[in-house]
């Protein structure tokens, strides 16, 4: 069985997957522990998934999975946790913007007790090497205020595409996910929340990709109808320990 399992969502994603792969091939070698990634195409109009397939016969440790239509990246990084089989479950952006090899910070996190931890782009420690535009930027403070007055109080930064969890807390916090758009970051957190797990923000290292598919209005609106649905979600019990019986 692995140690970690890293969980890639993939929406045409053809010109920046190869690389990462790579970046993720040369950590393996020099980690000291088994690992397993899968690709989750996630419905890409590209050729993601075909040069994922490629990339198979060159790493025994990559699997692909993926499906027709594009649902989301919620959707995929739980189609690839339901098929993680590593200790530690990481999902991680398609761009790398966070190096791989913070996963060693992390990882001494979950020797201290941690059950869930995020990276960080916010904390005072972190070390953002390339900034986004200003615009999102200030997107993102928006919608870190937005985060704390309605729905969860304690992160700097939700949405870091960078978050781990110890194999019972995946399994647990995501049966419970229903969120498959942007906010479904939020969703997994309250989830965690609400079911007692440990969950530690960490400082990480990030570089910013410039190729952004997130529409500084349209998405920004729906991010923030899905935090509304969220609250209510939780209001209604839907995240509570007894859901995990039904």
């Amino acid at each position: 069985m692995p140690k970690l399992s890293v969980i890639i969502p993939a929406y045409n994603e053809e010109k920046r997957l190869g690389e990462t792969l790579e970046k993720l091939a040369a950590y393996f070698e020099v980690c000291g522990y088994d690992a397993q990634v899968i690709v989750v195409d996630d419905g890409s109009a590209d050729n993601t998934k075909a040069l994922a397939e490629k990339k198979q016969g060159e790493y025994p440790w990559l699997k692909v999975m993926g499906y027709e239509a594009n649902r989301g990246k919620g959707c995929a990084v739980k189609t690839g946790v339901a098929a993680a089989k590593g200790d530690i479950v990481l999902f991680y952006d398609a761009d790398a913007s966070t190096p791989i090899a913070e996963v060693d910070k992390a990882l001494a996190l979950f020797e201290k007790g941690a059950d869930v931890v995020i990276g960080s782009r916010s904390l005072p420690e972190s070390d953002v090497k390339i900034h986004q535009p200003w615009y999102r930027e200030s997107m993102g403070r928006i919608f870190n205020l937005f985060v704390q007055l309605i729905i969860l109080r304690g992160f700097v930064d939700t949405q870091c595409g960078f978050k781990l969890f110890r194999r019972q807390a995946a399994v647990d916090v995501f049966a419970l996910q229903r969120m498959d758009g942007f906010s479904f970051d939020v969703e997994l957190l309250v989830i965690a929340r609400n079911l007692d797990y440990t969950v530690r923000e960490l400082p990480v290292q990030w570089i910013n990709s410039p190729m952004s598919r997130v529409h500084p209005i349209w998405d920004s609106t729906m991010m923030f109808l899905e935090l509304l649905q969220i609250r209510a979600n939780k209001v209604m019990g839907r995240y509570d320990k007894k859901e995990l019986r039904r």
